[in-house]
């Protein structure tokens, strides 16, 4: 049910296709995070007006609140969130790394206690995969152990072994035609257990391939290495996708090594703390010389902050702590992110890659 066509490349980089249920989204693309099934101050609307096509959604958070049952109610978590694109859903394996003070980790699955009440939770691949297949998810992720960073090659080593039973588990336990499972790549920052990972991945079978296991704290230098020796040997025919990632930066460099989808918190997170994108680089909206700005956040930015309200006042909101403040932020921050994959699309459509990257440095250095 899904199918990926790669309709240009410059060097690594790739323009594709993803065909997905009824969804066409063009690639490379970002996916903004809608943690427990809402983009925070966003409606699925207006995130779809921005021209996003895909979102993804935790399932670790879903199952503890609201719960399968309710999302089941409003017959899958498109309906229950009014989003009419395409949703991927991860496993919970994030939350094995991120939650790492309130689990236990055994063969079998994670023990958790809930980061709400206390309340003991256990996950395993067979209830990873059943929880995202009664949510609707247009792509569910294999159950797999986010390593951390740092962590010696041993610990790597067993923690990329056990990511492998659990998704041959991921897989036997799919009983819908539509679930469209990906698989993750883990491995840390050692190439030899990344391909390690991807091979034992390959002889499972999946039906698109994530690299797991980046942005937990490594040096941006270290993640381009791990891309560098692991992104070109993933299928060519199947979505490349790399988790949690990133900054513009961080997208550019992994664009340039041939990964076509991205998810992060970053542009609605730093939203809320006044850290605004622009071409130029990171504008820190609490800085005190922007309290009598009468420019917008970026001069020729078409989203609707700009369009309508200056610096001056978004800092005001900000200081205010006024919930339109956060709004206005996100509508800038997520159009800027939709408009940044859109020129990266363009400049490798028409074989300008290289020089969209040369153009995207040098507006930050000026």
């Amino acid at each position: 049910m899904i199918e990926f066509k790669l309709k240009n490349s410059s060097a690594k980089a790739r323009l594709g296709q993803i065909n997905l249920n009824d969804h066409n989204i063009e690639t490379p693309c970002f996916m903004p995070v809608g943690t427990a099934a809402t983009i925070k101050t966003m409606s699925a609307a207006e995130v779809s007006s921005f021209g996003y096509k895909i979102i993804l959604a935790n399932t670790f958070h879903l199952m503890l609140r609201p719960g399968v049952d309710i999302i089941r109610k409003h017959d899958g978590i498109h309906n229950f969130m009014k989003w009419d694109g395409a949703i991927i859903t991860d496993s919970g394996g994030y939350q094995v790394f991120s939650l790492a003070k309130l689990r236990k980790i055994t063969k079998e699955g994670v023990h958790f206690s809930s980061p709400i009440d206390g309340k003991k939770v256990f996950l395993d691949a067979k209830i990873s995969i059943g929880l995202q297949e009664k949510f609707g998810s247009d792509i569910i992720m294999q159950f797999d152990e986010c390593t951390p960073y740092p962590a010696d090659k041993i610990t790597t080593e067993k923690s990329l072994d056990l990511s492998l039973i659990w998704g041959k588990d991921s897989k036997n336990s799919i009983t819908k035609e539509k679930s469209n499972l990906f698989g993750i790549i883990q491995g840390g920052i050692y190439d030899d257990l990344r391909d390690k990972s991807l091979d034992g991945l390959m002889d499972i079978g999946f039906d698109g391939y994530a690299i797991g296991g980046l942005s937990v704290g490594e040096t941006s230098e270290e993640r381009n290495k791990v891309l560098d020796n692991i992104a070109y040997k993933m299928p060519k025919d199947k979505v490349r996708y790399l988790m949690g990632v990133g900054t513009p930066e961080d997208i550019v460099e992994a664009v340039k090594r041939g990964v076509d989808i991205f998810d992060c918190v970053i542009p609605t997170r730093n939203a809320r703390t006044g850290f605004l994108y622009t071409k130029k680089g990171i504008l820190k909206l609490r800085n005190s010389r922007y309290k009598d700005d009468m420019k917008p956040i970026e001069e020729g930015c078409m989203c609707y902050t700009c369009q309508n309200y200056t610096r001056s006042y978004l800092k005001h909101l900000d200081n205010c702590k006024e919930i339109l403040g956060l709004r206005l932020n996100t509508i800038h921050n997520l159009y800027y992110y939709h408009d940044l994959m859109l020129n990266i699309r363009e400049s490798i459509r028409n074989n300008k890659f290289d020089d969209f990257i040369k153009e995207f440095y040098s507006n930050r250095n000026s």
